[in-house]
């Protein structure tokens, strides 16, 4: 979306026969094609003057009669290249000019250096439409050539080292063009006019394919190799924009069984790369809004709802959605093409649970513990980047879709989010797992891409290393770190044993809040209802269940979910059946009865009963913990479709698959809601109850699941309405990893605003820990902003 802010000075002449005008272009608005835009907008319209890049955005100063200048101003916005964002454009001055003396022509002058970089980074792009006819033209230098790209498309933020945004402060800046590419990246009218990454088989990089014994294949032979190598049901590593991928044929069962062999990934969903929108429907579900997500610019990983038996069910196991992208390079559209698969599983190029590579020779040390063959090239990347992975869910109560972000990354990252109070400079290191990290310059809160789990050293120095880069590129000085309250947690034990910035620790949830408060610029006292897997609570126990009351600056704690032990501490997550175990105990008070309740107990051994009972009976290595996430756990467990986890919220995501993406709401099992000291306390143990009484009379899983779902949803509802009743308040907000949960966000939105609530989610940074940056950032600065007001 393209925002316009069109400010004029008080001093314009809107009379005057012709003036010259000097106007400043902010947003994204470098690498993008937009000063060649400036340039043929102008000549177009008979104006003269200059543009050139800043290190505030984009300048130019145009002459002509006033009424084409005010064309010419709303232009700049209104036909602004397709990766272009306008965040504001400054009419800064306008002044009479002669006739006689005025400028003649339009040029684009060279980049300028005024004062700190204010200008923002583009995102990675797609291929556009015209580079790939040129990849598939046999008649085009180009033929075939994976790195093909102009100012409207191609890698971006992926290989910038610093702004402005020149070649030379690029990894490209090691490539010579050719006569012919220097030819198109100095001529205006050309659409590949300063096209940082301009490069064609002449002149830029190559492909290089390496199999365990070194390089056996360069160009066109590596690319065909590889392609023949994926459609014999062969693993290829594959270097893409920001790191590499795992591919294989993803309609070769045998192949997709080895893949999830050589990556110790028995479950997980795998991601789904195919040529076009019509090939998608052959094996998924999509609409409208959907397919303009798959076709837009960033080409996230959509999830779409299966077509069962259409694709080998290994894919994505007991999942109803697949993970579906569309070509992004060149490289992916030419690996798609005969002799190569039409669909292809594309995975992140990594061991299980580090980081996906994206350096060459780190690359070849590691892949070939999964791989067969790796397809690299000597085009480096700056900054690994993941895919971005998004949902679309519709209703038929809502306005528009609801797109939400699972993880937000490639194709819009770093773009900011833009929020309404000017903030500190602070930088915001994000939580221990799916962590991203932010930082704030005025009114832009600019928002890494997602780094994952800080739980190895390797994912911990990336985190290090994107922190510095995203403050390096806008040339920030952060006097402020905000970081999570846990104290154990490796980036608050860094941020803490540092002396160069004041460390401002945020509670985990506040930041949950604050993260969507933030992007639907809301203020004021508002309801928070955050729900994940954990966080560290303000009275030092572990939450996830909370209702809290505040705003930026503090909240309080109104309502929680009943404290359950975690047995085993982070073991329980592992093993979610500890939960089910625990939750059962409560609710029925000896584990006899408890494992009589429910079959799925049954498999524990005697031993490990009477272990996890004198745990629970004398607190012993069983903290207590709010979390709604460890709920969804337990009752997963509890019902037998994950007693252990391969992946975080297996149990949960299984225990939504199964609604099959309906998302009717039934008649529901109810919570109890009892008066504490801290708050209203919502008692799972009638839930438990009334599931056990399910199974025992045959009920099918999916009903089971459907009316957990249902009471949940009931269960916020009726906090809330109780809440406003005590104190008022209409605001809510949902966020937390639990609200990734379709049937949960969607539904608890349309029963908020049906009761007179005025209901928010998250639609720019992700609801789970991918958010909590933004967060940081948000109650930072208004602790901040209190602090001075009481000096």
């Amino acid at each position: 979306m393209r925002h316009q802010n069109i400010r004029h000075p008080a001093e314009a002449d809107p009379g005057a026969p012709v003036e010259r005008w000097s106007i400043e272009v902010n947003g994204v608005v470098q690498g993008v094609g937009y000063r060649p835009f400036v340039y043929r907008t102008a000549t177009a319209m008979g104006l003269t003057g200059w543009v050139l890049n800043d290190t505030l955005g984009v300048r130019i100063e145009v002459n002509g009669f006033v009424p084409v200048l005010k064309k010419f101003l709303a232009a700049l916005t209104e036909q602004a290249p397709l990766l272009a964002r306008v965040d504001r454009i400054s009419l800064e001055t306008a002044v009479p000019v002669d006739t006689a003396t005025a400028p003649t022509g339009f040029e684009i002058r060279k980049s300028v250096r005024t004062v700190r970089a204010r200008t923002f980074v583009a995102p990675d792009s797609h291929v556009c439409g015209d580079c790939l006819q040129e990849v598939l033209d046999p008649a085009d230098r180009r033929y075939r050539y994976p790195f093909t790209n102009c100012t409207h498309c191609g890698p971006r933020y992926s290989l910038i080292q610093k702004l402005p945004y020149d070649r030379a402060q690029t990894t490209m800046a090691r490539f010579a063009m050719c006569p012919d590419c220097a030819k198109e990246y100095t001529d205006p009218g050309d659409r590949r006019y300063h096209a940082q990454p301009n490069a064609c088989p002449a002149c830029g990089p190559r492909l290089t394919l390496a199999g365990p014994t070194g390089d056996f294949a360069e160009g066109e032979d590596a690319l065909r190799l590889a392609s023949d190598a994926l459609a014999n049901g062969r693993i290829v590593a594959v270097k893409s924009v920001g790191g590499f991928h795992l591919a294989v044929n993803a309609r070769d069962r045998d192949a997709v069984l080895r893949l999830r062999r050589a990556k110790r990934r028995d479950s997980k969903p795998f991601a789904l790369l195919a040529a076009d929108l019509a090939g998608v429907s052959g094996f998924a579900e999509w609409g409208p809004a959907e397919a303009e997500l798959l076709i837009a610019p960033a080409r996230p990983i959509v999830l779409l709802r299966k077509i069962p038996g259409a694709i080998p069910e290994e894919v994505a196991p007991r999942n109803p959605s697949l993970g579906v992208m569309l070509p992004s390079t060149p490289l992916h559209h030419l690996l798609l093409l005969p002799p190569g698969p039409d669909l292809l599983v594309m995975t992140s190029g990594n061991a299980s649970g580090h980081p996906i590579e994206y350096r060459n020779h780190e690359a070849l040390a590691r892949l070939f513990s999964v791989a067969d063959l790796v397809l690299h090239h000597d085009r480096d990347i700056q900054i690994r980047v993941d895919d971005s992975v998004v949902r679309c869910s519709v209703h038929p109560e809502l306005d528009e879709p609801l797109v939400s972000f699972l993880r937000r990354s490639r194709g819009y990252a770093p773009y900011p989010v833009r929020v309404d109070d000017s903030q500190e400079p602070v930088v915001a290191l994000g939580a221990e797992l799916k962590t991203t990290v932010a930082v704030a310059d005025g009114k832009s809160v600019f928002i890494s891409q997602h780094i994952g789990d800080l739980k190895n050293d390797a994912t911990f120095s990336s985190h290090q290393t994107t922190a510095s880069h995203v403050a390096a590129l806008h040339e920030l000085q952060p006097r402020y770190i905000a970081c999570d309250s846990h104290p154990s947690f490796r980036a608050t034990r860094t941020a803490v044993e540092q002396d160069v910035a004041e460390v401002l620790p945020v509670q985990h949830h506040h930041a949950h809040m604050a993260a969507c408060m933030a992007e639907n610029r809301l203020s004021g006292t508002t309801l928070g209802v955050v729900f994940d897997g954990a966080g560290y609570g303000g009275d030092g126990t572990i939450w996830g269940g909370e209702f809290l009351l505040g705003d930026f600056e503090r909240v309080d704690r109104v309502s929680r979910l009943r404290y359950l032990p975690l047995l085993g501490g982070d073991k329980a997550v592992r093993e979610p059946v500890r939960t089910g175990f625990a939750l059962a105990l409560d609710a029925f008070r000896t584990s006899e009865a408890a494992c009589a309740a429910f079959p799925a107990l049954r498999d524990l051994s005697q031993r490990e009963r009477h272990v996890f009972t004198t745990m629970i009976r004398k607190g012993v290595n069983a903290p207590p913990t709010s979390s709604m996430g460890r709920l969804f756990d337990g009752v997963a467990a509890l019902l037998g479709l994950c007693t252990r986890a391969e992946y975080e919220a297996q149990g949960p995501i299984e225990l939504e698959g199964l609604l099959d993406r309906d998302l009717a709401l039934t008649e529901s099992y109810s919570f109890d809601h009892v008066p504490r000291a801290d708050g209203v306390e919502v008692d799972p143990r009638p839930v438990v109850r009334q599931i056990a009484v399910d199974l025992a009379a045959g009920e099918t899983l999916s009903v089971i699941s459907r009316r957990f779902h249902s009471g949940v949803v009931g269960l916020v509802v009726d906090r809330c309405l109780a809440l406003r009743a005590a104190r008022g308040i209409r605001q809510v907000v949902l966020s937390g990893g639990v609200f990734l949960n379709e049937f949960l966000a969607v539904n608890c939105l349309v029963k908020l605003r049906r009761a007179g609530f005025h209901a928010y989610g998250h639609r720019l940074v992700p609801c789970n820990d991918g958010g909590i940056s933004l967060g940081q950032v948000m109650v930072a600065g208004a602790l901040i902003r209190a602090r001075q007001e009481n000096q």
